[in-house]
C-alpha cells in the first residue's frame, strides 16, 4: 500500500450488528490512518450506505453528510420500545388488528413536507455535555429540543400486518426510529422500527456500495476510494488556472463569485480538489485549501 495517506470516501455496505464507529476502526488498521471518519451515523441494527472519509476528505464530510438519503424501513405496528426500534424493551402494547393499509397510508400523509421531530432518547444527541442514550442508560428522560426535518416522499410496500415496508426519502439528520415510533402513536397502537437499510446517501448508492468484509479481505483496498470531484460532482464547482491555483494554494482570494454566501469547489486540471471557496465581496475566498 501506497505510504501517501489516502485522501477519499468509501462507499461501505454496513453490516448488522456493527456500529458505525466500529466500521471506523476497521478502516483505519486497514489504511493505516487515524484520520477517518463517517459521515452520517447508522444504528447497530441498520445496514446499507456507510459513507467513510478518509485522510484530508474528513474536512469534507459537513458537504456528503448533508444531503438526501434514502431507505427502506421495516415497521411493526402493535407495540412501542423504549429505543423506538427493535433493540430496546417493549414498554406498551396495543392491539393493530384492525389497522389497515389505507389508515397509514393517510396517517402517513402527515409527516410528508417539513415537520418538528424530536430525536429518541437513545440516541447520539448532546445535551448538557453528555449524549442523550447516556442519560437513557442511567434511567434519565431529559426534554428535548424538536429537530426541523424534511420528508419528501413515504411510500407502503409488501404490506404484511403487523409490519409492513416504508420507503423514505428524507433530509440528514432525520431518524427513521422516531418517524416509526410517531406514526405508532398518530394510530393508537404504537409501533416501532423493525429493520432499516439506507439505500442511497445523496451520490452513494446501495448498488455501488462495497461490503466491509470484501474491503478488509482485498490487498488493495485504495481500489475502492472514490475522490473528491467525483464525490462532490453535483456541486457547484469552478476550475483554477495556474495563476489563481497559485493565489489560493497561498491563501488569497480570487474574483469572479457570485452572491454572497455562495460556496463553490475549486479544481486543478487534472481534477484534484485545489479548496473549498466561499463568496465574499464579490471574490472567492480560500475556506479549505487542499493543495501544498
Amino acid at each position: 500500500m501506497s505510504t501517501t495517506e489516502p485522501f477519499g470516501f468509501l462507499n461501505i455496505d454496513k453490516p448488522l450488528g456493527m456500529t458505525s464507529h466500529d466500521v471506523v476502526a476497521r478502516i483505519r488498521r486497514v489504511f493505516h490512518t487515524k484520520r477517518v471518519g463517517h459521515a452520517g451515523t447508522l444504528d447497530p441494527l441498520a445496514t446499507g450506505v456507510l459513507v467513510v472519509c478518509l485522510g484530508a476528505a474528513t474536512r469534507l464530510s459537513e458537504y456528503v453528510m448533508d444531503s438526501t438519503k434514502r431507505y427502506t424501513a421495516r415497521v411493526r405496528l402493535g407495540a412501542t420500545t423504549e429505543t423506538y426500534d427493535a433493540e430496546g424493551m417493549i414498554v406498551e402494547q396495543g392491539d393493530a388488528s384492525a389497522v389497515s393499509r389505507a389508515d397509514v397510508e393517510q396517517a402517513l400523509a402527515s409527516f410528508t413536507g417539513e415537520i418538528d421531530q424530536l430525536p429518541p432518547m437513545f440516541s447520539a444527541v448532546k445535551q448538557g455535555g453528555r449524549k442523550l442514550y447516556q442519560l437513557a442508560r442511567a434511567g434519565e428522560t431529559v426534554e428535548r429540543a424538536p429537530r426541523r426535518v424534511t420528508i419528501y416522499s413515504l411510500a407502503v410496500t409488501d404490506w404484511s400486518p403487523p409490519e409492513f415496508t416504508l420507503l423514505v426519502a428524507c433530509s440528514a439528520g432525520t431518524y427513521i426510529r422516531s418517524l416509526a415510533h410517531d406514526l405508532g402513536q398518530t394510530l393508537g397502537v404504537g409501533a416501532y422500527l423493525a429493520g432499516l437499510v439506507r439505500t442511497a446517501s445523496g451520490g452513494f448508492a446501495l448498488d455501488d456500495a462495497v461490503p466491509l468484509d470484501r474491503l478488509l479481505e482485498t490487498d488493495s483496498p485504495e481500489q475502492f476510494l472514490i475522490a473528491p470531484a467525483a464525490a462532490l460532482r453535483d456541486r457547484p464547482s469552478i476550475l483554477l488556472d495556474s495563476s489563481q491555483a497559485d493565489a489560493i494554494r497561498h491563501g488569497r482570494a480570487i474574483e469572479g463569485a457570485d452572491a454572497d454566501g455562495a460556496v463553490t469547489f475549486a479544481y486543478l486540471p487534472d481534477d484534484r480538489l485545489a479548496a473549498v471557496l466561499h463568496a465574499e465581496g464579490g471574490s472567492w475566498k480560500p475556506q479549505k485549501v487542499f493543495i501544498p
